[in-house]
């Protein structure tokens, strides 16, 4: 009687399921999802800081750009509806679109526009692209949807960078307070950051295209620990880690069939960093040592279980333009002990590398000493946060070696800058970048991208070590997760549950 009556509710419930129009069953379609993050970042405003976890939560997010980049590296319009370049490629006219608000109320337009890139590039911008803005000679709001910039060089890559998170738009009002409490025009909201364990943003429902986004609620728990990552997805805890996973718990995922794995290519660039401005590493024969003491193939395989490509210079083999350098510093323990030599270094050299705290670089760290110690170079580790990196690696430059991945694509730029933290003056880099960016023509672009690779290998700025290949787990019904990653983004509007 009792299975009977059961049989009997649960034909009910078809009935009544089959009774619903398509609208609601879609919505009855879970809305809801909760992404794991390895870093916090240390604000909300990617105009104010370096660490990419800031975009990874509100790039497109909350905020948005003239342009938007794609998973495939391509450039579409986004708050500009169209854009035109002068024949000298130094004049962009961005047509607006009209009908934006910023989440306060206030109107998107020109202005507003013209205000978010003068702020960027001004003296008192701490925007890690700042350059870019500054180098930018007039920005004219011709009226409320027509923004003209002329630039003072030539950048192919323009329109790359105003889609990237540093080029967001702002709204004056609240600038300065974005970092706490962020305004934007983009699809979502935050609700709530509770620090030290989660960010939660909310579908905003008065966005022009809330009607098409699906997931009204998204969390973002940071789980420093990859297998701490893991144990979360296999726990339904977490419903996606992107770039989160370790190549060594890929396997276990790909054998659990409520699972997806993703394994997606890069334009970051995993590298020992050194400090071209401290003795002795301000000699290249000491930096070549350095180079020369690391076994690549072998550090690829310790340090993220295969998933990497090797490099020898600060460009990606995905990227147009690349050349393989990787045979101008290879490894050679014999060759490292005779440049110390050579440098005049005698006895063991002290250096203190400094590891932030992804697993690649706490592992890598262990792997990296073990190497440096067979050629006479004592490596004493030392762990520090996430913020601790930010300020004294990246702010001050107190730091000699540090293992870093940097993902910013087309980031060539940052051996022209004199204050970046690496501390390299290089006058023929600079010139090589200058004529780079001031080259109309593509193939003769292309030739000249490959002499500022070969020359950041000849003087060994870094041991450039590899591109990393991301691997993303996540519920195999979450749809929506990039596969490519030319910059590194969550983008919620594109996600949706099968």
């Amino acid at each position: 009687m009792l299975k009977r009556r059961s049989v009997l509710t649960h034909s009910a419930s078809l009935a009544a399921l089959a009774a619903l129009p398509p609208a609601a069953l879609a919505q009855a379609r879970k809305d809801t999802i909760t992404i794991a993050m390895t870093l916090e970042p240390p604000g909300l405003d990617p105009t104010a800081g370096a660490a990419s976890a800031i975009a990874e939560i509100t790039h497109y997010n909350i905020y948005e750009t003239l342009t938007r980049i794609n998973p495939d590296g391509s450039v579409t319009p986004l708050l500009a509806e169209s854009w035109e370049v002068s024949p000298d490629l130094r004049t962009y006219t961005f047509r607006l679109r009209r009908g934006v608000k910023f989440s306060n109320g206030e109107p998107f337009n020109a202005q507003t526009a013209a205000f978010s890139f003068k702020r960027a590039g001004g003296e008192k911008s701490t925007n890690k692209d700042k350059r870019t803005f500054a180098s930018m000679e007039s920005i004219t709001a011709v009226d409320d949807h027509t923004l003209v910039i002329v630039n003072k060089e030539l950048d192919p890559d323009f329109l790359f960078l105003m889609g990237q998170a540093t080029a967001v738009m702002v709204e004056p009002k609240s600038a300065d307070t974005n970092g706490t409490k962020p305004v934007g025009t983009g699809p979502y909201l935050l609700e709530n950051w509770a620090k030290g364990s989660s960010a939660t943003l909310t579908r905003w429902n008065e966005h022009r295209n809330a009607a098409s986004v699906k997931i009204r609620r998204a969390t973002f728990r940071f789980i420093p620990d990859s297998t701490a990552q893991v144990a979360a997805l296999l726990a339904g805890d977490v419903d996606a880690a992107p770039r989160g996973i370790s190549g060594r718990s890929a396997a276990t995922l790909q054998n659990n069939p409520r699972l997806q794995v993703i394994v997606s290519g890069s334009r970051a660039k995993t590298i020992l960093a050194i400090n071209n401005g401290k003795k002795p590493l301000d000699d290249v024969r000491v930096r070549r040592a350095i180079a020369a003491a690391v076994d690549r193939k072998a550090l690829i395989q310790a340090m993220v279980e295969g998933y990497g490509v090797p490099i020898g210079s600060h460009y990606p083999p995905s990227a147009p333009g690349y050349v393989d350098v990787t045979g101008v510093n290879p490894y050679n323990p014999d060759k490292a002990r005779a440049l110390l030599k050579e440098a005049g270094i005698t006895g063991p050299l002290e250096l203190t590398v400094t590891l932030p705290p992804p697993p690649y670089a706490r592992q890598g760290g262990e792997v990296v000493a073990a190497m440096l110690s067979k050629v006479g170079i004592n490596a004493r580790l030392q762990n520090v946060e996430w913020a601790q990196w930010l300020s004294g690696t990246y702010g001050n430059k107190n730091y000699d070696l540090t293992i870093i991945s940097h993902v910013e694509p087309f980031d060539l730029g940052n051996f022209a800058k004199p204050e970046y933290y690496w501390n390299y003056q290089s006058p023929r880099f600079n010139a090589l970048y200058d004529k780079y960016k001031g080259t109309p023509g593509a193939q003769d672009r292309m030739k000249l991208l490959a002499d500022m690779q070969r020359l950041l290998a000849e003087d060994s700025v870094h041991a450039f070590l590899y591109q990393p290949q991301w691997v993303t787990g996540a519920n195999r019904n979450v749809r929506g997760l990039w596969k490519d990653m030319p910059i590194f983004v969550n983008d919620l509007a594109g996600m949706s549950w099968a």
